[in-house]
């Protein structure tokens, strides 16, 4: 697979992607059908059928389980494998082939022990919420958001890049592009201001989706917020490399000693490097390496805020407004489903979201990285992994 700056932090095959939303289109109406006449029947044996799958794979040589984290797996499987360890929960992952992420969870001793089988992240054990077959299409998500009163960004979604001209002269400028369906910020576009930067944007979205986003930039950081079991259990700043001036020393200077930092030696956080896309947004910004800013600017090095390009996270969760947990915990409600990640764009998360007139929601995440709250560069951080497990295993709950 070549190697693609806009899939930072995690690759992607574009074909794989692209493709699997057409077949999605195709075979969505069959499964529709075949979920309305089996669905109480599936759900009933699923479990009974993936565990055997599983086993029969595995002596077969086709397949097989891991008992500990490998560098293949996410921060997201560590942080959640770790917080199962310390509870006495016995994990284990399926690989068959390329294909992982398929978890088998037991607690609990010969005489009563309880197994449970997941993908990604574990859930009650409870019916499927309907918003898991939408929550994660952003055209969809912005939509039924804006009839139930939630605060998201104004924009539509277009095929062709007529159609996405037509919403760019619309809207408020700047704007920004995004592939309707897909996370981690691949391939998205940021500070459109121009009908040829539309369509450079709008062509970057569409190497990942048929159908591609174009709303108005809303202003502020980008916040992740986490739910678990209608609650919010935590929120987290998410911040692109950048420094900010002192009014004494060069952006070079600040540069490097911001890269001194001792979190920045990984393997989680990483050097703010100065590459193309640093130039391209040095550039945007009018500033040079060399010059000398006024005092409390911020230089920012990326549009993105991966912490793989140099983007740091923060634990905020305690400041939060209550008007916003109100609105995040709406959230909740409204998809009825017991873990989802919000992101949203606010000036300032110890105030009011209805205090900010270009604060929003820009997406959801049914399969969220609660890592982003355990790995904090500043503030304390967040066991939301073990919030989730009280839920999903409430016997396995350490005092």
């Amino acid at each position: 697979m070549k190697y693609c700056k806009d899939c930072e932090p995690a690759q992607e095959s574009h074909f794989v992607a692209y493709t699997s939303v057409v077949l999605g289109w195709i075979d969505e109406p069959i499964f529709n059908l075949m979920e309305r006449i089996f669905k109480n029947t599936a759900e009933a044996i699923s479990d009974e059928v993936t565990l055997p799958f599983f086993n029969l794979m595995v002596s077969l040589k086709l397949g097989k389980f891991s008992l500990q984290p490998d560098n293949k797996d996410t921060w997201r499987t560590k942080c959640f494998w770790d917080e199962a360890t310390r509870r006495g929960i016995k994990m284990k992952e399926f690989h068959l082939g390329p294909i992982r992420d398929g978890f088998v969870a037991e607690y609990g001793d010969k005489n009563k022990s309880k197994t449970i089988i997941f993908d990604g992240l574990p859930r009650p054990d409870s019916k499927e919420s309907p918003a898991l077959k939408w929550m994660d299409n952003k055209g969809i998500m912005k939509e039924k958001f804006l009839k139930e009163g939630l605060p998201v960004a104004d924009g539509g979604v277009a095929w062709t890049i007529a159609h996405a001209l037509k919403i760019f002269n619309r809207l408020e400028k700047p704007v920004i592009t995004k592939p309707n369906l897909g996370s981690r910020s691949r391939h998205t576009t940021i500070h459109i201001n121009t009908p040829e930067d539309l369509i450079v944007g709008f062509k970057k979205a569409k190497k990942l989706s048929p159908l591609v986003v174009i709303e108005e930039e809303l202003s502020g950081a980008l916040f992740r917020g986490t739910l678990v079991g209608g609650k919010l259990a935590g929120v987290v700043r998410r911040d692109q490399p950048a420094v900010t001036s002192d009014g004494t020393h060069t952006v070079q200077e600040l540069l490097d000693e911001e890269n001194k930092r001792p979190e920045r030696a990984g393997p989680i956080f990483h050097k703010i490097i100065i590459d193309k896309e640093a130039n391209i947004e040095l550039e945007r910004q009018n500033v040079k390496l060399s010059d000398i800013i006024e005092k409390n600017k911020v230089v920012t090095f990326s549009q993105k805020t991966s912490r793989g390009c140099g983007g740091t996270t923060t634990e905020v969760t305690d400041i939060t407004h209550s008007e916003n947990i109100k609105m995040l915990e709406h959230i909740a409600k409204f998809l009825d489903d017991p873990l989802i990640g919000v992101d949203f764009i606010m000036q300032d998360i110890t105030k009011s979201y209805k205090e900010e007139p270009h604060s929003g929601i820009i997406e959801c995440n049914s399969l969220p990285f609660i890592d982003l709250h355990h790995y904090v560069m500043f503030g304390k951080p967040n066991n939301v992994a073990g919030k989730l497990w009280d839920l999903v295993l409430p016997e396995s709950k350490i005092d």
